[in-house]
């Protein structure tokens, strides 16, 4: 089994910054994409930026310059460095992969991290 564990959630104020963790641990063989979604209070959850295997990146348009997301393969982890926060950021934060564990590749999500940015 794998779990993924976000942690780096909080409250700060507009223009300040937070990082993000999520840790994945368990059978683990390799992780394709690492990824980053949020979802607001009635909202859809959306993509908030992905890093291949290969450590490429995709961003929202909303946090593209602002928000940086990178891994650490030896230890399963992926960050996200938000800088410059708005409120209109403030949401569940979500952590997403695609991980090889015994022979079968699989989706798994964290249980989120709350992110509160007050104006």
């Amino acid at each position: 089994q794998v779990q993924l564990v976000e942690s780096g959630g909080g409250l700060v104020q507009a223009g300040g910054s937070l990082r993000l963790s999520c840790a994945a641990s368990g059978s683990i063989s390799s992780i394709n994409n690492m990824a980053w979604y949020r979802q607001a209070p009635g909202k859809q959850r959306e993509l908030v930026a992905l890093i291949s295997g290969g450590g490429r990146t995709t961003y929202a348009d909303s946090v593209k310059g602002r928000f940086t997301i990178s891994r650490d393969n030896a230890k399963n982890t992926v960050f996200l460095q938000m800088n410059s926060l708005k409120p209109e950021d403030t949401s569940a934060y979500y952590c997403n992969a695609d991980v090889w564990s015994v022979g079968r590749l699989m989706n798994y999500w964290g249980n989120g991290t709350l992110v509160t940015v007050s104006s």
